[in-house]
């Protein structure tokens, strides 16, 4: 019998200080290996996959999904044959956690290449072999009784676990048809609508008129809340607004898809919105600043790191490209591509939302035409981008029908002056009114 050894839950970073068990990967008894994933767990900010700090047996879990478990408290116990973990190069208590599986974008690794020359892969220690010890003789019986096995782990993808739990479908009970045996969404969905059936499941009686659900205040929607409050009860907000004629920044948008540098990445007019706000940064350098109340001080930050609100199945996040004003309009496009696809899998990590500096909101993918964004705490300003409509408009001297939205700025007044806001927001809806003369003069 080998070692056994209490792993708990390890700090997830950003100061957040409990998770709950979403999944577990890994049923007691089960077979894993170093850094494969073995529980999923939903912070505040992330689901995350934390990965196993040993070879050996998933022995106990000490805690079931659902369950919310502080930083410190014990996780899960392993079985380890073998070397203390500190004499096999790996510590007790903390895996390799480094970027939650999170991988590193195209365009900060080409930054890197342009700065130090092409940068060579880093090389991981081997793994010490594993000792070698011969099978057991066993001792004639006349009834020999085979042990079971531990039942396999179900086989999905985090987006898909996710999706089983909230429509709460085991997935060990489903039959998964995905490639090497994975349970795919359709899989989940198929096995959601069967448990609905009126002879699988008896159908609960409808609520009264009048009825009321209680949803628990946790994960992302606690955090948003708590930041909302802080944010409105701290800085004090202003808006101002600016309907602009955009048919410049349509038409742009038309030509750069048909580009072949852009044939990979998707080009929308919210990337062009994007490098408007980067170089009326580089214009107005204190829209990406905060104010440091403890040291009386106002910070002006170097780096514009952009955030770009996205509406998840988890709630709303607010990720950031670290940055950004070093990125090429490809990089742009890129780096935002894989923002959004990483929030829609529940896949951020807490580094990706921690450090903006500066934040989007793109109401009019919903049809809206403008709002009154609440700051991200710590940010000095917040773009809101509204529905492109066509609509009637004096252009040249005469009345034409031109593609025209409303875009909208809150700004922090203690260290944004409204005519700071405005000449920011008037100088993002010049770049869009005609990109190709602004990134021209202003490049």
């Amino acid at each position: 019998m080998g070692q056994q050894i209490t792993f708990n839950l390890p700090d997830l970073g950003e100061g957040l200080t409990e998770g709950e068990v979403a999944a577990w990967l890994v049923e007691p008894g089960g077979e894993v290996k170093l850094n494969q994933p073995f529980v999923e767990v939903e912070t505040a900010k992330a689901l995350v996959e934390v990965p196993s700090p040993y070879d050996g047996t998933l022995a106990e879990h000490h805690a079931s999904a659902g369950d919310t478990v502080d930083v410190g408290a014990p996780l899960a116990t392993f079985e380890v044959e073998g070397a203390e973990p500190e004499q096999r190069g790996e510590d007790k208590r903390t895996p390799n956690l480094v970027g939650y599986g999170a991988k590193e974008s195209a365009p900060k690794r080409r930054r890197r290449r342009r700065e130090n020359g092409e940068a060579t892969a880093a090389e991981r220690p081997p793994a010490p072999p594993e000792p070698v010890t011969p099978p057991p003789i066993p001792a004639p019986v006349e009834a020999p009784v085979t042990p079971a096995a531990p039942a396999a782990p179900t086989l999905a993808k985090p987006p898909v676990r996710k999706l089983a739990k909230d429509l709460g479908v085991d997935l060990s009970r489903v039959t998964p048809t995905g490639p090497h045996g994975t349970v795919s969404r359709a899989d989940v969905e198929a096995a959601s609508r069967a448990q609905a059936a009126p002879e699988a499941r008896p159908r609960r009686a409808a609520a009264p008129s009048g009825g009321e659900e209680r949803i628990p205040i946790k994960g992302v929607r606690k955090l948003t809340a708590q930041n909302m409050v802080a944010s409105a009860f701290t800085a004090p907000h202003v808006t101002v607004f600016l309907t602009c004629d955009v048919t410049g920044m349509m038409e742009a948008v038309a030509e750069l898809k048909g580009r072949r540098e852009f044939a990979e990445v998707k080009v929308s007019p919210l990337l062009l919105v994007a490098k408007a706000v980067l170089l009326a940064c580089r214009r107005h350098p204190m829209i990406n600043a905060s104010w440091d109340e403890a040291a009386g001080e106002i910070v002006v930050k170097g780096d514009v790191n952009l955030g770009i609100a996205a509406a998840t199945p988890r709630g709303l996040v607010v990720p950031n490209i670290k940055a950004a004003q070093d990125l090429s309009l490809v990089e742009l496009a890129e780096a935002m591509a894989e923002l959004v696809r990483t929030a829609r899998d529940g896949k951020t990590q807490p580094a990706d939302m921690a450090g903006g500096t500066f934040s989007i909101t793109n109401v009019g993918v919903f049809g809206v035409d403008t709002g009154t964004p609440i700051l991200p705490p710590g940010e000095s300003a917040i773009l809101v981008f509204g529905a492109v409509r066509p609509q009637p408009w004096v252009h040249g001297g005469e009345l034409a029908v031109r593609q025209v939205t409303t875009l909208g700025l809150s700004f922090d007044h203690r260290l944004v002056d409204g005519e700071l806001g405005a000449r920011f927001l008037a100088d993002v809806g010049a770049f869009l009114e005609d990109p190709g003369t602004a990134l021209l003069a202003w490049t």
